[in-house]
């Protein structure tokens, strides 16, 4: 991973669509931090498209998507993404499996959930379970103590037995049941709301993330970039990111956007 103090200012000339992580991205020790709030602003008015690309539920994603300064949100680790057309006052939900799938694949999530909580004492359902659509959340030190990776890797254990996807994020591992991951959302949005193929713009464009699941899109985006804490977890990420920021956190985010915007 290179500094990105070294971007090269051809390439920050030609971004057009920044795509970011949320926990550790954009927050810092569990806040949303000011100046990474401002920098969604500043993107938005110098007309760049700013989506974030987060394992939060839908509830967290519906207000998203209608408060703050961005074009859409993926969710639930591409499960839907979420856009809010405030001229229509209308929201656009488009999600990879029906209600149908959905509702049945929460009934086996269930029978996952009951034996993970018995083979891994110190966790638990995340908070935000409530307001999830396609997917469970187990947390390992968000709202817990933290616990050691052998303990998340042994949450991960349970899902993949059962058939399930698993990722790890900065606080949880999510599981569901699909094939689909936050990249295949991703493309579905840009051909929707932008018509762009992604494989045409990707390098228009950069990715903002910090922990094991954004590994898919690390090794997409050419132009990916890591806030300072992706170090505590390189060797458990796949690809990492091109570029990698002095701070952490929403301030690496920042840092960011002040480099590319100037």
């Amino acid at each position: 991973m290179k500094p990105f103090d070294q971007f090269p200012q051809k390439i920050r000339d030609r971004i057009r669509f920044v795509l970011t992580d949320i926990d550790d991205t954009l927050t810092l020790e569990g806040r949303l931090v000011p100046a990474a709030f401002a920098a969604m602003e500043r993107l938005q008015s110098a007309g760049h498209r700013v989506v974030p690309i987060t394992g939060r539920p839908a509830g967290w994603c519906d207000h998203i998507a209608r408060m703050w300064p961005v074009d859409a949100v993926v969710g639930e680790n591409g499960a839907f993404y979420f856009s809010y057309d405030r001229r229509e006052k209308k929201m656009r939900r488009v999600f990879s499996k029906s209600e149908a799938e959905r509702s049945q694949d929460r009934r086996k999530l269930g029978r996952i959930k009951s034996k993970i909580l018995e083979t891994v004492p110190g966790c638990r359902v995340s908070a935000d379970q409530a307001y999830r659509e396609a997917d469970l959340a187990i947390d390992f030190c968000e709202d817990v103590p933290a616990l050691p990776m052998a303990a998340v890797d042994e949450i991960v254990r349970c899902f993949t037995e059962a058939g399930a996807q698993a990722k790890i994020s900065s606080i949880h591992v999510n599981g569901w049941f699909g094939s689909y991951d936050k990249l295949s959302m991703t493309r579905r949005l840009f051909e929707h709301l932008f018509a762009a193929p992604l494989d045409e713009v990707k390098d228009r464009g950069v990715f903002c993330g910090d922990s094991p699941n954004d590994s898919p899109m690390f090794a997409y985006f050419p132009h990916a970039v890591g806030v300072a804490n992706i170090r505590r977890f390189l060797d458990r990420v796949a690809s990492p990111p091109a570029w990698v920021t002095e701070h952490e956190g929403g301030e690496g985010f920042a840092e960011m956007v002040e480099g590319l915007l100037g």
